[in-house]
């Protein structure tokens, strides 16, 4: 079952910005992108708005396919 589609974004940030986010995000054992999201929602609870939580990503490697001709 493959993830759920995610939005793809072109973002232009100062650089100062982004290293602040990027300092955050090795802070948090987190990608930059998942500090992004992270911020965003925090921001956008402060403000009141309501998001359903994210769907958890499958994590680790996916199962292998059983082969069964190759026995």
């Amino acid at each position: 079952m493959p993830p759920p589609a995610r939005k793809a974004y072109a973002l232009r940030l100062d650089p100062a910005l982004f290293a602040a986010i990027e300092r955050l995000a090795a802070a948090d054992l987190r990608s930059v992108n998942g500090e992004m999201e992270c911020l965003l929602r925090e921001a956008l609870a402060r403000r009141g708005v309501k998001l359903e939580p994210a769907e958890p990503r499958p994590r680790g490697r996916p199962p292998k396919e059983e082969d069964d001709d190759a026995a």
